[in-house]
């Protein structure tokens, strides 16, 4: 493949892709053709080999010679923490001074978007507003990062994930959740974080080994989970949940709660009933954090071996066997693997996919839809993102190579030859004989 050169940015006018094999993410199989996108939208996908171009000399657009490489969606991680700064724990995370945080919540969405993901769903954030002003200057264009829908801090109960404080000094600034005991406090954190701007009220409906509270555990009440729900559901706000355990995927079915996180140790009861509202629910299973603390943090004090490891080595098993009866059964799993920690580093984002593969089961093709098509329904934005299609948003990756052929490709940042975000060239092809600039 050619080299690429920066330069280009397809602002305010049509970009071409010309000569590149079409991944579109609805399925079927590559094809030769042509991609036309103008503004941030896709105008025109035509197929075979230089019709298009050919047609349209006096247009005005430039023109990308893809040289054979492959034009497939932008990637989307469904469980992000911008805010999870690739520290070694909680504490650094949560101490960190707001102002700092903020800026490093701008630069670990740069890595996200350096590593070829487009878009992604906020999955909690460190402190109560960080993913709400992220999103703000995202969108007014003002940091070139993902598009991103914002998440608060997770509500967790007194005791539970995210009630990071040590019993002998009770302090609400040392949480990295917001604690909540009883219905009414549940409803006046939900409305608070809709009135900071969130696009998703995330509640912590099981435990979490790493914390001292075990995975299985469930320890929020059906009357909390139901006033959260009720709130979120009046202000049109999607609702998100920490459920590891089989009871907290059954209170997520029983509430409506669109995004499951984890799963690992949904039972056949739990898996029946989501089966049964597959058309509701969504699946990540942040299965990179199960992998990666089990196996990979030594480093920074979890030896493969010690009891805690050994957790996470079960839940891994368990997570493994779950989704694969998942994927049976037809339930949307998308990628998303709890990124942000020093084990789990932000911009890895892609070895979820090769996972996906190697370890659950699914096809290359049915683990790129997991990163692109599915993401595209948990950004609740499935009419327009997450394939290459007509009228859709113009996020797009060209790669040096086949993904289907080897997945581990999307995790080379050298093979991502190009990355579009909205119409426009994060990182723009490099070659001059690679592109020209078509006049009338």
């Amino acid at each position: 493949m050619a080299g690429y050169s920066s330069g280009l940015n397809g602002e305010g006018g049509s970009v071409l892709f010309t000569n590149v094999r079409i991944l579109d993410a609805t399925g079927e199989q590559p094809y030769s053709g042509e991609v036309l996108v103008q503004g941030n939208r896709i105008k025109q996908i035509t197929r075979g080999a230089a019709r298009f171009s050919q047609s349209h000399t006096s247009s005005g657009a430039t023109v990308i010679d893809g040289m054979g490489a492959t034009l497939m969606p932008g990637m989307i991680d469904a469980h992000l923490h911008l805010s999870w700064n690739n520290a070694p724990g909680i504490d650094p995370i949560q101490m960190m001074e707001v102002e700092e945080h903020m800026l490093v919540t701008m630069e670990m969405a740069k890595l996200v978007l350096d590593a070829g993901f487009t878009a992604g769903r906020g999955a909690a954030a460190a402190k109560p507003r960080l993913d709400v002003v992220a999103k703000r200057f995202i969108n007014e264009g003002r940091f070139p990062d993902p598009r991103y829908l914002a998440a608060g801090p997770e509500i967790t109960t007194v005791g539970g994930l995210g009630d990071s404080a040590p019993s002998h000094i009770p302090h609400e600034g040392l949480n990295l959740g917001i604690v909540v005991s009883g219905p009414e406090e549940v409803r006046r954190v939900v409305r608070t974080l809709i009135k900071y701007g969130v696009d998703a009220i995330k509640l912590n409906l099981s435990g979490e080994e790493i914390t001292g509270m075990g995975a299985e555990e469930t320890p929020m009440s059906e009357e909390e989970v139901a006033m959260a729900a009720q709130e979120a559901r009046c202000r049109n706000k999607v609702l998100a949940a920490h459920a590891r355990s089989s009871g907290s995927v059954l209170q997520c079915i029983r509430h409506g709660i669109q995004n499951i996180y984890h799963a690992s140790f949904a039972n056949e009861e739990a898996l029946d009933a989501l089966e049964a509202a597959r058309d509701r629910h969504i699946v990540a299973p942040g299965i990179a954090w199960l992998i990666n603390t089990a196996r990979h943090a030594e480093q920074w004090g979890i030896k493969p071996g010690s009891e805690l490891s050994m957790l996470y080595e079960r839940e891994l098993a368990m997570c493994i066997d779950t989704m694969k009866k998942m994927h049976r059964r037809g339930i949307r799993i998308c990628i998303g693997g709890d990124y942000g920690f020093a084990w789990t580093p932000q911009g890895t984002n892609a070895k979820d996919i090769e996972t996906f593969v190697n370890m659950l089961g699914f096809s290359p093709m049915e683990a790129i839809l997991a990163a692109t098509k599915y993401g595209g329904h948990i950004m609740n934005m499935e009419n327009e993102l997450g394939m290459i299609r007509e009228g859709y948003l113009a996020d797009l990756l060209l790669i040096d190579g086949d993904p289907l052929a080897d997945v581990r490709i999307l995790q080379n940042k050298d093979r991502i030859l190009a990355i579009m975000k909205d119409g426009k060239f994060h990182k723009a092809p490099r070659t001059n004989d690679a592109r020209r600039r078509l006049t009338a």
